[in-house]
């Protein structure tokens, strides 16, 4: 079993689309449509699973710290690569919150935490 998909509400898809894009380096998958045409959803490709960013119209919900459900969509980086990332974050709309010793967080231009982290690997599982 693995992870299909992590979704995001978004008021502006294509913008929010295009942050992840470009901050991450996402490769778009694929686009869907309303019967009117307008933009439903974008996905984008997580590697092996999707983050899908959706059209909402409801309000933001703002998590600090750790909160219930999802509270926040992390990305690997190598630690060199950290500080560039973080500061395409920013050019792109997002804010730096909080820099610690493996991990950056951030929201992104509608408000969603992400983390930007180079924390080890856990140790493989023995296979029994």
């Amino acid at each position: 079993m693995r992870l299909h998909h992590l979704a995001l509400g978004a008021r502006d898809v294509e913008s929010l689309a295009g942050f992840y894009r470009r901050a991450f380096d996402l490769r778009e998958q694929a686009r869907h449509h309303h019967a009117d045409g307008s933009l439903r959803s974008v996905w984008l490709d997580l590697e092996g699973a999707l983050l899908m960013i959706e059209s909402s119209h409801a309000d933001v919900r703002a998590v600090q710290g750790i909160g219930r459900g999802l509270f926040l969509v992390a990305f690997s980086v190598g630690v060199a690569e950290r500080e560039q990332v973080e500061a395409r974050l920013v050019a792109l709309g997002g804010a730096l919150e909080e820099r610690g010793r493996f991990t950056s967080y951030a929201r992104d231009p509608e408000g969603n935490r992400v983390a930007i982290s180079h924390y080890p690997a856990p140790p493989a599982a023995p296979v029994r």
